[in-house]
């Protein structure tokens, strides 16, 4: 083991560590030949599975089949923390371009959300090793400080008032982070395992009569047909449920950037370490540094940290198999012996990555075309284990809506359905600018480091500027 903890014990890749307890699954039958559906998903991730599950909860006589490229949570379905909570990608734009209620209701179906997936969870039998601890978020330089209590602030306007603010001495009753001089707390949280979430829900919506076409790639979407090596499936509805890989379909290289973040996995942690730590209560575990870091304690008494590494691959290109530079590693081990000295020595067992989809102006959406039966939901940013349940709600309300089998809902009145963005530069200039920005961020965390100062860095506030964030 190498002085860092992560030397050549560490499996890099392998898709991810979630995966490591069962092995790969082994995939369902490639589609044979020419079909024909009433709804055709493309994508077999949360989006596409939860969308499907759906559709045929709602309307079983729907002929609904899914079509996915390797297997059903190969992407960031299968690859992210674990934080099943309530963020949005987008809220704040949606409240300047709706009006703030508009965002508030988009806020409390977010609330209402992680609850829903618990639910349905516990009601199909999906063993996911659930823990609802809610999200603590914690501030560890002056800086950070001030932008958690702005944050606690802004999440109060928006309904949310079941969330506290602790200072030094409560943050570290509940866990041990170095320096941490204050935190927020918000119920609306829980921790997970993703792969046996997606699992569970790809045999849900098979049991409920869904198709599932694995080793199907679907090369071109257009109105009324997915195009694969293998056939086509014709249906009035297709959607696109692609996240971080909708960059390879044509057309679509400039429609999501596909951002990178990874992550690893300890060993297990003894009774002594966890004493030393806390974290008794589980919560997933955030940070308000600009170049954020997201964390949860698993169920076998890991740590599974994550943040962004190489941000993004030339090209709209996306990593083979979940491998991830040693760089990047060894900053995500650093990151784990900032908040939890005590654990230098503790050998990094599973590093990875993957990519998740991100809009040019960073907002998350559902939509059907109306003229083309063409929908598609995503962009989330980073927070679409919970997002991506709402989204499928969503879809399915909007395509009952359009066939004539239901009217209107709460859901299809939503600010971020219909919302339209434009594309992302062209090469060579998106990798410049994405690769500029979170190395500014990177930046602006350390100076924050070093000056103590309460204002946040104005790079950083620069950089939020060019990217189209604010």
């Amino acid at each position: 083991m190498s002085s860092s903890g992560t030397g050549s014990g560490t499996v890099n890749g392998g898709i991810s560590f979630w995966y490591a307890e069962d092995g790969l699954p082994v995939p369902r039958e490639p589609l044979p030949g020419d079909a024909s559906a009433d709804v055709v998903i493309v994508g077999g991730g949360y989006t596409g599975l939860w969308t499907a599950y759906y559709l045929k909860r709602a309307e079983p006589s729907l002929r609904v089949t899914v079509l996915e490229q390797r297997f059903c949570g190969y992407g960031a379905s299968g690859r992210n923390g674990g934080w099943l909570y309530n963020g949005v990608a987008g809220r704040d734009r949606y409240a300047g371009l709706h009006g703030h209620e508009a965002a508030v209701r988009l806020q409390r179906a977010m609330n209402e959300t992680v609850g829903e997936v618990v639910r349905v969870a516990a009601r199909e039998g999906i063993e996911a090793d659930v823990h609802q601890g809610g999200v603590l978020e914690v501030a560890y330089t002056p800086a950070q400080l001030a932008r958690l209590k702005a944050f606690h602030e802004h999440e109060l306007s928006y309904g949310e008032r079941d969330r506290e603010l602790y200072g030094a001495r409560e943050t570290a009753e509940r866990i041990r982070v170095a320096d941490a001089v204050g935190s927020a707390w918000t119920p609306h949280g829980a921790r997970l395992h993703p792969v046996k979430l997606v699992k569970g829900l790809a045999a849900a919506a098979e049991a409920l009569g869904v198709a599932i076409h694995e080793r199907t790639p679907v090369t071109e979407i257009r109105p009324g047909h997915a195009v694969t090596p293998y056939g086509t499936v014709r249906a009035p509805y297709v959607l696109r449920c692609t996240e971080g890989f909708t960059a390879s379909l044509k057309g679509q290289r400039r429609t999501w950037l596909p951002m990178n973040s990874s992550m690893i996995a300890t060993e297990r942690l003894s009774s002594e370490q966890w004493a030393r730590i806390g974290w008794e209560g589980r919560e997933t575990l955030g940070d308000m540094a600009h170049a954020y870091m997201y964390a949860q304690r698993t169920a076998d008494d890991r740590i599974a940290l994550g943040g962004r590494g190489v941000p993004y691959r030339f090209g709209s290109r996306t990593d083979h198999d979940g491998g991830t530079q040693q760089a990047t590693v060894d900053a995500l081990h650093a990151i784990l012996v900032r908040f939890f000295p005590s654990l230098a020595g503790v050998r990094v067992e599973h590093a990875w990555s993957g990519v998740l989809g991100v809009p040019r102006d960073w907002c998350a959406t559902v939509t059907l075309d109306r003229a083309t039966g063409l929908g598609w939901a995503g962009g989330y940013v980073g927070s679409g284990v919970a997002t991506t349940n709402l989204a499928a709600r969503t879809l399915r309300d909007l395509v009952r809506l359009d066939s004539g089998r239901a009217g209107p809902t709460e859901l299809t009145g939503l600010p971020w359905v219909g919302h339209k963005v434009r594309k992302w530069e062209p090469e060579p200039f998106r990798w410049i600018g994405v690769h500029g920005m979170y190395a500014t961020y990177r930046t602006a965390d350390r100076r924050e480091l070093t000056t103590r100062s309460a204002r946040s860095s104005r790079l950083a506030r620069m950089a939020d500027r060019v990217a189209g964030r604010h």
